[in-house]
């Protein structure tokens, strides 16, 4: 389960996605309207294996590995399909199977976004403003690019910033350090 600004959504054990709330300006419950409330449990189309949503954006993976995502695209390409169109139900991100995990910056504007595939490789796209993209640029990205590592089994971030475990267990951090979040003593 998960809340974003105005809404939530949840998967069922049988892989259906239920979402909630507001629908907002442009589409984060991915049931293709805006700007309607949906006061009970509204079923996206699909099988789903994980999902979130953000403020303005929804994203998951389907049970078939693909990588899904709506909502707001004009800030700088937050759907990673490519365009700036926002979308009010999902859209593809490219034709890969292998998707596994899905990270969006929660209350954050453009991002920026994140996935994992199932071979540990870990991918991000939208704001880059202080390098969370992990490209060593802060060029915003409206598809995905593969942060460099093979080796990743989790990840975490917070305003602008992200965090991930390597399977060695050693913890890095990337972005944004403005307010001291990444934990560096600078």
């Amino acid at each position: 389960q998960r809340t974003g600004y105005g809404g939530g959504m949840a998967i069922k054990s049988d892989g259906t996605l239920w979402t909630w709330g507001s629908q907002g300006t442009y589409g984060a419950l991915g049931l293709n309207a805006r700007l309607v409330k949906q006061s009970s449990p509204t079923q996206v189309p699909g099988t789903w294996s994980t999902a979130s949503i953000e403020e303005d954006n929804g994203m998951g993976v389907k049970s078939d590995g693909t990588l899904w995502t709506w909502g707001r695209n004009n800030v700088c390409g937050e759907l990673a399909d490519g365009t700036t169109i926002d979308r009010s139900s999902p859209v593809q991100v490219g034709t890969d199977t292998t998707w596994s995990k899905t990270f969006g910056q929660q209350g954050l504007a453009g991002g920026p976004f994140a996935a994992m595939k199932t071979d540990g490789t870990l991918w991000a796209w939208g704001a880059n403003n202080h390098g969370a993209c992990g490209q060593n640029n802060r060029t915003q990205y409206n598809s995905p690019v593969q942060i460099p590592g093979t080796t990743w089994s989790k990840l975490t971030g917070g305003y602008d910033m992200m965090a991930s475990i390597r399977t060695d267990g050693t913890l890095w951090v990337w972005g944004g350090n403005y307010e001291g979040q990444l934990g560096l003593n600078q």
